[in-house]
């Protein structure tokens, strides 16, 4: 049987939290694990509860929800994140965190199930990619990412990624002039992207080998690559031989 999805609330608005709850008790398999009233509640209280999900207001004293999902990013299992809020726009903050879902209130019921459905298939996609074999030993590479947008979860294919760039403790997938946030290491893409496809060039930076169209150096003599896009990426100095391999030198 599937383990129930525990979830914790935090919102300033005890009635606002408490239609939560009341709603999330209609949904099967949710348990409510608590609720928190101010942003600093809510991080104590997920690093002492664990909950797979927490549901955060964004307007909230002290720490707001942007906030508290950027801490909660920095625990070893970090729970799925939803924000449910009275305002629009902090739609985009909320996904450059890597928020599963943005729910406006009052709540609607059914789109409070489509969210954790969304969150349920989040959480299992980081469990099959935490539990699966290492790249070594299975001798295949990832074929798609799941990232989260304004539309809920999409599937963007690793063969489709132009580039991936490191912004803080995640990593930006850009796909042509889209780009999505995920919550990844560069070490463990560059160990699960197929190397005959893509290529490490700076410590914040792979690139895919097609999407490169030259090489060119600076005054400093440092390799800069030519991208497609026509962006340049400078080359780290760990990653020269990189650059060498590729010209065949």
């Amino acid at each position: 049987m599937t383990e129930p999805l525990r979830v914790l609330v935090a919102d300033d608005e005890p009635l606002a939290a408490e239609r939560v709850a009341l709603l999330l008790d209609r949904i099967d398999g949710v348990n409510l694990v608590g609720t928190a009233g101010d942003g600093e509640a809510a991080v104590r209280m997920t690093e002492a509860l664990s909950p797979d999900l927490v549901m955060l207001d964004i307007a909230m004293p002290g720490l707001d929800g942007i906030e508290v999902a950027r801490a909660l990013s920095s625990i070893a299992q970090p729970p799925a994140v939803i924000f449910v809020t009275a305002f629009d726009q902090f739609a985009v903050a909320a996904f450059e965190v890597a928020a599963v879902d943005y729910l406006m209130k009052p709540v609607d019921p059914a789109r409070l199930a489509l969210a954790i459905d969304r969150a349920r298939a989040y959480l299992r996609q980081r469990a099959d990619e935490d539990a699966s074999p290492t790249v070594e030993a299975e001798g295949r590479y990832l074929e798609e990412f799941w990232a989260s947008d304004l539309s809920g979860l999409v599937r963007v294919a690793a063969r489709d990624i132009d580039r991936v760039s490191a912004e803080r403790d995640y990593m930006r997938l850009h796909v042509g002039a889209r780009s999505w946030l995920i919550h990844h290491s560069m070490a463990a893409l560059e160990e699960g992207l197929d190397p005959k496809l893509f290529v490490r060039l700076h410590r914040s930076a792979i690139v895919r080998r097609d999407f490169i169209t030259g090489f060119s150096r600076n005054p400093s003599g440092r390799w800069i690559a030519r991208l497609a896009d026509g962006e340049e990426q400078p080359v780290g100095r760990l990653y020269a031989d990189q650059v060498r391999a590729m010209a065949g030198r």
